[in-house]
């Protein structure tokens, strides 16, 4: 399902034809009463977004509009389901009148999508970076901008962490955590709350937890062996996957066999109803916990996402990007140098910088990018100030998207019967499954 214009659910407006109308009806003049001369290069051009994020549609559908009033120029933004993007993304590039700007999650998915990736090396975006690892080449071509850098922990309510008798300063290793998640659920009834939200593996939700917890485990074999990707995975650390998941689903607010139903909402509400004092999830979250009221920058925190390997004392959040930029360059001349004035606008104007700034709570790696008042962002950078490292990004190093269904299929299993062997089956999902899609997909 798609988000079209103007719709302010997270992803779930249907792929309807009034959405693909707009999106194949924005062939409007610039206006003479435009201040951008590039943009007067773009006359009778349109931009197509298909974005990603469902979180932060409401304030691209109203940066696209801002756009279109100053400027002239049409600006559709589309936004796709939760998890379905990449599906959305073919279906939407076999079509006349394809997005004239989509993104890819790193070097992966810019194999699937090199080919139709405009270089932007002589573009305008590619020199208001702040440094040029942000830009992801495929060979001597820019085929990818990074547009925004995040982070994702353990969201925490430190009010219910008090009243259970613990402070934030008392986690600082899984077994911490470990410690304080078994006494909350050991006083369960007493408390009124459970240690952690719902881990749904509902498709809205399990990219949580096969990718961004996979990524855990990933992220300490690489840094063991020395390495930045790998054709085939060993699961050195898998042991301690299990572990924090284990942690995750036998001390929430439901029984782990009702977690293949579960959503991101559920977690969400779950969290925002005092119902839990930990939540997976990420700085994108913010503005959903902060937006009504219902928690100040006081009531909340991040914290690492400990699973027992490291140095834990010094370990940050989890901080990178899976988001980059392309430009359709198979689309129009006209729409192409539209969407490239469009992009431009975003991270150089007051406008496109304060809302992706301020409204969308992003850290984007451009020169006049304005500072987040995102409390999860300000964490970052305070960890990293205080000489914590952050675990890296490695999801783009990730095989495929089959590799990810399989892992989580196998979680969701060994969740509702928690065996040695539906154990061993998320062992084989995440080595054999690993070695299998990167020889499917290197025969593509």
């Amino acid at each position: 399902m798609l988000t079209g214009c103007g719709s302010s659910n997270e992803g779930a407006a249907d792929a309807d034809t009034n959405a693909k109308t707009d999106a194949e009806a924005t062939d409007a003049e610039a206006t003479d009463a435009s201040t951008d001369d590039k943009t007067a290069n773009a006359e009778g051009g349109s931009v197509y977004y298909l974005n990603f994020k469902p979180e932060q549609d409401p304030q691209w559908q109203e940066l696209a509009a801002k756009y279109t009033e100053e400027t002239g120029v049409d600006v559709t933004v589309v936004t796709a389901a939760s998890g379905e993007y990449e599906t959305t993304l073919m279906s939407e590039m076999g079509k006349s009148g394809a997005p004239t700007m989509f993104q890819v999650n790193g070097p992966v998915g810019l194999a699937n999508w090199k080919d139709y990736c405009y270089d932007l090396k002589d573009s305008a975006i590619y020199g208001e970076l702040t440094n040029e690892d942000f830009a992801l080449k495929d060979g001597d071509a820019v085929a990818g901008i990074a547009y925004v850098i995040e982070s994702y922990g353990l969201i925490t309510n430190k009010t219910l962490l008090e009243k259970a008798g613990y402070t934030i300063d008392d986690i600082k290793s899984f077994a911490d955590l470990k410690k304080v998640a078994e006494d909350i659920t050991a006083r369960k009834d007493e408390l009124g709350f459970a240690a952690f939200t719902s881990a749904g593996m509902d498709g809205s939700s399990d990219w949580r937890f096969k990718t961004h917890l996979a990524n855990l485990p990933i992220y300490f074999e690489y840094q063991a062996d020395g390495i930045g990707t790998t054709k085939e995975i060993k699961g050195t650390y898998l042991d301690n996957y299990r572990d924090i998941w284990n942690l995750y689903i036998n001390n929430s607010t439901c029984d782990p066999a009702e977690l293949a139903a579960k959503t991101g909402d559920d977690s969400r509400n779950e969290f925002l109803a005092g119902q839990a004092v930990f939540f997976q999830n990420g700085s994108w979250e913010y503005g959903n916990l902060t937006a009504d009221g219902t928690f100040t920058d006081d009531d909340l925190a991040m914290i690492p996402i400990y699973i027992g390997v490291g140095d834990e004392a010094n370990q940050g959040l989890c901080t990178g990007t899976e988001n980059y930029w392309c430009v359709n360059k198979e689309a129009d001349e006209a729409d192409i140098q539209a969407t490239l004035d469009f992009m431009n606008w975003c991270v150089t104007s007051d406008e496109g910088t304060k809302a992706m700034g301020e409204d969308m709570g992003f850290v984007i790696p451009f020169k006049n990018a304005v500072e987040s008042r995102n409390l999860f962002v300000q964490q970052d950078k305070e960890m990293t100030a205080e000489g914590k490292t952050p675990v890296s990004w490695n999801f783009s190093t990730m095989p495929s998207e089959e590799w990810k269904n399989g892992v989580g299929q196998a979680l969701t299993a060994y969740a509702a019967d928690q065996t040695d062997d539906n154990w061993e089956a998320v062992r084989s999902a995440f080595v054999d499954g690993w070695k299998t899609e990167y020889e499917l997909t290197s025969q593509e």
